[in-house]
Formats: structure tokens, sequence, C-alpha cells
């Protein structure tokens, strides 16, 4: 099972312009009937994204992009995992001696808790965590 990071969402989002690799790995995930889960630290980055556009002005862009957001909700509604207790601390544990990437830590941390492989194009994000990763990128 897979919790799948911000960066290969999104690059989903493109739909056949996306990367060959992140296409295939949703294929061979649905074929397989894999598990995919998301972080509600990634709907917190995918909401700045759209927020970010609206606010430089471009409201037909910010507009698309919260269709797609609130598609991917309701996509995924009972497969975004929570940030809680356990996975604060284990956390602040990883934050020690490296404190960078914080957001991919508490990725990192879920993935962690809940037996799950991370999916992203940022391995080198997680590797000191020790959770396993897939990069679909390469």
């Amino acid at each position: 099972m897979y919790l799948v990071d911000t960066n290969v969402i999104s690059e989903a989002r493109k739909g056949r312009k996306s990367n060959p690799g992140v296409r295939a790995f949703f294929r061979a995930a649905a074929r397989a009937d894999e598990g995919l889960f998301l972080s509600v630290v990634t709907v917190g980055e995918l909401r700045r994204g759209v927020e970010l556009i609206r606010h430089r002005g471009d409201e037909p862009q910010a507009r698309l992009l919260e269709r797609w957001l609130l598609g991917i909700l309701g996509a995924y509604a009972d497969r975004i995992l929570d940030f809680e207790a356990e996975a604060a601390q284990v956390w602040g544990r990883l934050r020690v001696p490296h404190p960078e990437n914080e957001l991919d830590k508490q990725i990192a941390a879920t993935a962690l808790i809940h037996d799950l492989t991370v999916v992203s194009r940022n391995v080198s994000h997680f590797t000191a965590s020790g959770v396993p990763t897939l990069n679909p990128f390469s």
C-alpha cells in the first residue's frame, strides 16, 4: 500500500501529458487493487497551491484547480490519513538531528505508522526516515 506524495498526485492531474512513470504507477496500482492513500499534509499543500493561484489573480485557473482538488477529496475521502498524536511523536524523532523538510517528515511519520510506502519524486527527503519509497518518475 502506498502514501502518495503531493508531487505525484499533482503530476497525475496532467492526464496524458503527465510523466509516463507516474501514469504507469497509477495504472499498475489500479490493476493490482493496491491501496492508495493521501496525507492531510498533501491536502494542505494542494489547497495552498489553489490559493496561491487565486492570490496571483488567475481566478479561472484557481477555479479549475479547486474543482480538481474537490474531486481528489471525494475520490480519496476514506483514504486521507490524519496526522495524529502517534505520528507526531515519530515526526519529532525524525527531525533530530535533521530538521529540514518538515512537511515531508510528517508524511514519512504517517507512512511509518501505517506501514505504507511513500510514492514521491523527492525520495531523498525520506531516506533518513527509513520509510520505504518509490519514485515513479525514474
